[in-house]
């Protein structure tokens, strides 16, 4: 029994390391994207940097929410430990909802306002194409399904 619990305290201790070295890398290299893209094109850059740091640290706190699940429900698991987790939990899903709510502009349950169009009963939405063949934003061309 003492090799399994070795063995989860190795995978939450993995997971946590997962989570530091995620979120190091991915922000060393959003910076040095930045850097270049500041100097070729201003436009739009740091907006784009606050999106992928954003969703790093999305990332990086629900890993790191994982590796406390582990934690707790393998090793201590007692209603004080259980109440520090219940904390640390409620804490790190306030910092993504605040972190979704600067990067996207809406509650994460919301809907955007793509998903609100619906097509009329009994058709299917048929993407226009642009110039590039990429769909622009806000336009469909509804096409009845037989």
């Amino acid at each position: 029994m003492t090799h399994v619990h070795e063995w989860i305290e190795l995978a939450a201790q993995g997971v946590e390391a997962l989570a530091v070295a995620l979120m190091v890398i991915s922000i060393l290299i959003a910076t040095l994207g930045w850097l270049v893209h500041s100097v070729k094109n201003p436009e739009g850059a740091y907006e784009r940097y606050r999106i992928v740091l954003g969703k790093t640290l999305l990332v990086g706190l629900g890993l790191l929410v994982a590796a406390d699940i582990i934690n707790t429900v393998a090793f201590d698991l007692t209603l004080t430990n259980l109440t520090l987790l219940a904390g640390l939990v409620v804490v790190r899903t306030a910092l993504g909802w605040t972190l979704s709510i600067e990067l996207e502009g809406r509650w994460p349950w919301q809907q955007t306002q793509e998903s609100r169009i619906r097509p009329p009963n009994g058709a299917s939405p048929k993407p226009l194409e642009g110039d590039a063949g990429i769909r622009q934003k806000g336009q469909h061309e509804y096409a009845r399904s037989s």
